[in-house]
C-alpha cells in the first residue's frame, strides 16, 4: 500500500497505536520474559485485521531501545531511533519480503531468489539490535519453490533471527511450515469497532460509513482499502442494478468498457472485482429477505452463480464486459 501526504492510510510500519491487539502483545511479551521467544512467529488471520501492525509493532519492540507504554505494551517512541530507520525501510537489521513490483505491476508470487536473501541476511549478526527480523507479508505468497526454500531457513534456526510469517490463508500453507512456528491468531473485529476505527479516520456520511462496515466484513484495513480503493461506486451501481428503476441500457453501456479496459489509468479487472463482491453481498441480502420463497431461491442461485463469475474470469480469461451484461440480464429475469 503506497504512503505519501494523499492517502490517509498509514503503511503498518508507520502505525504506532495499538488497536484490539492485547492478546498477542500479552503472549510475545511472556515469551521474551521467559527466554522462550520462538524463531518463527506464524500471524493468522482474514486479511486487514492488524498482523502486518503487529509485526511491525513487535520489530521495533525488539530492535529498538526507547519504550512507551502509552503506545500499549509493545509500544516505542515515534522518536526512537530504530523505529525511524524501520519507518524510513532503512533499518540494516530489518528484512521485509512483499511481492516485488516489476514494470509497474506487482509479481503474482514472492520468488525463491527473494526468499534465498533471508538466508544470506540471517547469516550476518545483528549490526545496531539486539535482533534481526524478517517479516514476509504474506507468506501465502510463496510458490512451492519458495515455501520450500523458506523451510529450510526454519528448520535451521538462525541465532537470534526473528521471523514474522504474515498469512491470510494458513491451511493452504505447507504443514511443515506451519509445524514449525508459533502461531498468533487474529480474528476480525465486531462491526461497532471497524465502525469506530473508519469514523475516525474518515467524513463519510452515516449512511456510507455504515455501508462500508458490510462490506468490511469484520476487517478494518479492508474497510479503509476499499474506500481509497473507490468500491462504494461499485456498491452504488449494485444498489441501482437491484432497485425498482435499474439503469437503462445506454447507460450502463460505458461500464462494458470500464471493465474491459486495462492501462495505466484504469484498472477495469479491480472495478470488476469490486462490482461483483458489492453485488454478491447485495444479492445474498436480498435472497435472506425475500417475501416470496420462489424469489428468495432465485435470488439464492444468482447468488451462487456470482461466487462462480470472479475464478471464471481469471482462469479463462472471459470478457468481462460481456459478463457484465448477462449478469445484468440474469438480474432482470428475477425482476
Amino acid at each position: 500500500m503506497a504512503e505519501d501526504e494523499d492517502h490517509r492510510v498509514s503503511h503498518p510500519r508507520a502505525v504506532f497505536d495499538l488497536i484490539n491487539g492485547e492478546p498477542q502483545e500479552h503472549a510475545l511479551i511472556d515469551a521474551l520474559s521467559r527466554g522462550r521467544l520462538h524463531h518463527a512467529w506464524l500471524l493468522c488471520g482474514p486479511e486487514g485485521v492488524g498482523k502486518a501492525t503487529f509485526a511491525y509493532r513487535a520489530a521495533r519492540y525488539l530492535m529498538g531501545r526507547d519504550r512507551d507504554r502509552g503506545f500499549g505494551l509493545l509500544g516505542m517512541s515515534p522518536d526512537d531511533a530504530d523505529a525511524r530507520l524501520i519507518v524510513a525501510q532503512s533499518h540494516p537489521d530489518l528484512l521485509v519480503l512483499e511481492r516485488e513490483e516489476k514494470d509497474g505491476k506487482t509479481r503474482k508470487n514472492i520468488t525463491v531468489d527473494a526468499v534465498r536473501e533471508v538466508g544470506e541476511f540471517f547469516s550476518k549478526a545483528p549490526s545496531r539490535s539486539a535482533y534481526r527480523v524478517c517479516i514476509v507479508d504474506a507468506v501465502d505468497d510463496l510458490n512451492i519453490n519458495s515455501a520450500n526454500a523458506l523451510l529450510k531457513i526454519l528448520e535451521e534456526p538462525p541465532e537470534r533471527g526473528i521471523l514474522f510469517l504474515i498469512s491470510h490463508s494458513p491451511g493452504k500453507l505447507l504443514a511443515t511450515i506451519r509445524s514449525r512456528c508459533r502461531r498468533l491468531g487474529f480474528s476480525p473485529w465486531d462491526d461497532a469497532m471497524v465502525h469506530r476505527f473508519v469514523e475516525s479516520r474518515t467524513e463519510l456520511p452515516e449512511e456510507t460509513l455504515e455501508r462500508l462496515v458490510v462490506m468490511a466484513k469484520g476487517s478494518p484495513g479492508r474497510a479503509l482499502r476499499l474506500w481509497e480503493d473507490g468500491a462504494l461506486e461499485m456498491d452504488e451501481l449494485a444498489a441501482k442494478l437491484l432497485s425498482k428503476a435499474p439503469p437503462s441500457r445506454f447507460e450502463l453501456l460505458p461500464l462494458m468498457t470500464l471493465f474491459k479496459t486495462n492501462n495505466s489509468k484504469v484498472d477495469g479487472p479491480k472495478k470488476f472485482t469490486q462490482f461483483i463482491t458489492a453485488l454478491s453481498e447485495r444479492v445474498r441480502e436480498q435472497a435472506l429477505s425475500a417475501d416470496v420463497p420462489a424469489r428468495g431461491r432465485m435470488w439464492s442461485e444468482l447468488w451462487t452463480r456470482l461466487n462462480a463469475v470472479l475464478p471464471e474470469t481469471e482462469g479463462i480469461n472471459l470478457d468481462r464486459g460481456e459478463y457484465f451484461w448477462s449478469i445484468v440480464k440474469d438480474i432482470k429475469s428475477i425482476y
